[in-house]
């Protein structure tokens, strides 16, 4: 397994983009391109066939679309799908579609040169991610009903929240995201959310998560104001940050370089709730390759907030939530549809997050 190489199928009906793909994916020795295919029927028989590791998928094709292929792959052959769409409000309402069906990532298409060197490294770290999905297992842990947690005092909704939630995820993430927020009641702190995804799909994915969950979840705007009952997503292509105004909190928006190859980056959203909230935040970190958030969690916990990583049984990849845990970083280990609850009741003892310095529980049920 060691010396294995990950076997990709590309699904484009585009020429050009199908030897873009398959081009950038040839160029690591950790990937090999098994096949491709114009349309969903050719990617059928070339997934019994071959049966890839992973395959990336468009979402616009001719005989059947991304979006219904996908699902009926989803029923029948669950397997880690990326997907790869043009940058527009329709695509991008198809994309976040795709994420909630099971696709673990989403990308975006160069519009012209100067983005394909960005697009490729992207892709070659997505589809590296992804091959290391517990797609079968994740998708099973996450079957059943989620159980609502026990409604707690939070405030009312509107008002300028002094606790906050903050929350990180990237592979497999909109899934965890949104089943989180099921768990949790309309009026809850307020919550301020990275989770990584390219522009435009983030404000379609925020829209989603307003209409399916008790909350109010909007993209986030420069200056913001964090409220009680209300879920701020960062947008994609900017980083977010936690400001401190007199008694208010609010959110901030930067430009600024990517970090862990991530814009935005859930370590910049951790780093700033350490310095600004200390012990009346909450920190969760979610499924997701790569590291990003384990340093600013650990930030959290040293500053008196108690912090929560996913456990590695729920995770479609447990990178995010296991170099967390490595780095004591995480008061407790979760399973996904127990840390709505943990996170009520985090601030149960007088509003504020437990002590860093208690012993960390590590729990798999």
């Amino acid at each position: 397994m060691e010396n294995k190489r990950i076997r990709v199928l590309v699904v484009d009906d585009s020429q050009n983009m199908r030897r873009l793909l398959s081009e950038t994916l040839a160029s690591s020795p950790q990937i090999e391109v098994v096949g491709t295919a114009a349309d969903p029927y050719e990617a059928r028989d070339l997934i019994v066939a071959l049966r890839p590791d992973v395959l990336t998928l468009d979402i616009e094709m001719p005989k059947m679309d991304g979006i219904t292929f996908l699902g009926k792959l989803m029923a029948k052959l669950p397997m880690p799908v990326i997907v790869v769409s043009t940058l527009c409000q329709r695509g991008s309402q198809a994309v976040v579609e795709a994420l909630r069906l099971g696709a673990v990532e989403a990308l975006v298409k160069p519009a012209g040169a100067r983005e394909i060197p960005e697009f490729r490294q992207q892709l070659l770290l997505k589809v590296l991610g992804a091959a290391g999905a517990r797609y079968r297992g994740a998708l099973s842990a996450l079957s059943g009903a989620v159980r609502p947690a026990p409604v707690v005092a939070a405030g009312v909704s509107g008002r300028p929240s002094t606790r906050i939630f903050a929350v990180g995820a990237s592979t497999g993430g909109t899934q965890a995201v949104e089943r989180l927020l099921l768990q949790l009641p309309a009026e809850i702190p307020g919550m301020v959310v990275v989770q990584h995804i390219p522009p435009v799909f983030s404000r379609s994915f925020a829209e989603r998560l307003h209409q399916c969950c008790p909350q109010r979840v909007k993209e986030a705007e420069d200056g913001d104001l964090v409220e009680d009952g209300l879920v701020l997503i960062a947008p994609g292509g900017l980083h977010l940050v936690l400001a401190r105004q007199g008694m208010e909190y609010r959110v901030r928006l930067r430009k600024g370089p990517p970090v862990h190859y991530q814009r935005p980056a859930v370590d910049v959203l951790f780093r700033s709730v350490a310095a600004v909230a200390g012990a009346s935040a909450l920190g969760v970190i979610l499924t997701g390759m790569g590291s990003d958030g384990a340093t600013g969690l650990k930030q959290m916990r040293d500053g008196g907030s108690w912090t929560i990583a996913q456990n590695e049984e729920t995770c479609v990849v447990y990178g995010m939530p296991h170099a967390a845990v490595e780095a004591e970083a995480a008061c407790e280990v979760l399973a996904l549809d127990r840390i709505g609850q943990a996170m009520l009741q985090g601030f149960s003892r007088g509003g504020r997050a437990k002590p860093y310095h208690q012993e960390l529980v590590a729990t798999n049920t």
